[in-house]
């Protein structure tokens, strides 16, 4: 006698397609609802979203890292003055706290970290953002990449360790060493997909009052999205481009990708 029993869960005819994306698709369904498994993939999903924003950056870790690898990174803080601030005062993550001015004016006068710093061409502010998860797993690797890339451009930056930071407090950072170009690298917003997302944002003539519409941005730089090989080629394709032009932003756009194969090149 055949079995008859209904099946309880149902799988999507798409469910193959799921190995070729993280998105959340074809999960099937049971009844009128997703199945336990699905339910259960999506709150560890959230959990771990929530937990990369809370997480601290191991300065300690990080710093030893980079002096390891030749440089001599300046520890700073923003004007928020914990996680819960920084979360609700993004205001405050765009500014640098009293001490964090104080030792940039050091670095500067020769005092400090960074060795006396003057006219500068690129800063580079390593930053939590919004996950330190991010920062702590993929800031050294594409470091690695840059320097693999264009030693002469990447070795012995002055390097600076933010913490509660949001991405315009670079333009503070830039201002107050006198930089061309500005660099931050800060973890990104989680996803439910990923957590550990790192972006670049580069800023020509860094100074406070900088808008996003004057910054270029390099997204979801991980190994599971955009490798540190080629994050590190737009990266620095980008930043020679806005040194040789003198902007960033809107007035400078990514030209770095190859024409797509089999394409015409479009007349002058």
């Amino acid at each position: 006698m055949n079995d008859v029993t209904p099946k309880l869960a149902i799988a999507d005819p798409w469910a193959a397609l799921r190995s070729h994306t993280p998105a959340r698709i074809a999960l099937g369904r049971s009844g009128a609802s997703l199945p336990t498994q699905a339910v259960l993939e999506f709150g560890l999903a959230h959990a771990r979203a929530r937990d990369a924003v809370h997480q601290a950056l191991d300065l300690d870790a990080l710093d030893a890292a980079l002096r390891a690898d030749g440089y001599a990174p300046l520890r700073i803080s923003s004007a928020a003055p914990d996680r819960t601030s920084y979360l609700t005062r993004p205001d405050l993550g765009r500014r640098l706290d009293a001490a964090g001015a104080a030792a940039l004016a050091a670095a500067t006068s020769g005092a400090g970290g960074l060795g006396g710093v003057g006219s500068l061409e690129i800063a580079i502010t390593i930053a939590d953002g919004l996950s330190a998860r991010a920062v702590q797993e993929h800031a050294l690797p594409l470091l690695a990449a840059l320097r693999a890339r264009a030693p002469a451009r990447w070795s012995a930056l002055p390097v600076v360790l933010a913490t509660q930071a949001r991405v315009a407090l670079g333009d503070a950072i830039g201002e107050n060493l006198r930089a061309k170009l500005a660099v931050v690298m800060i973890g990104e917003r989680p996803g439910l997909s990923s957590p550990d997302s790192l972006g670049l944002y580069i800023t020509h003539a860094p100074r406070i009052g900088r808008v996003d519409a004057e910054r270029n941005c390099i997204s979801n730089v991980r190994p599971a999205g955009l490798g540190y090989s080629e994050a590190a080629r737009k990266l620095d394709w980008l930043v020679g481009a806005a040194l040789a032009r003198g902007a960033t932003g809107i007035a400078l756009k990514d030209d770095s990708d190859p024409p797509a194969p089999g394409r015409n090149a479009l007349p002058a």
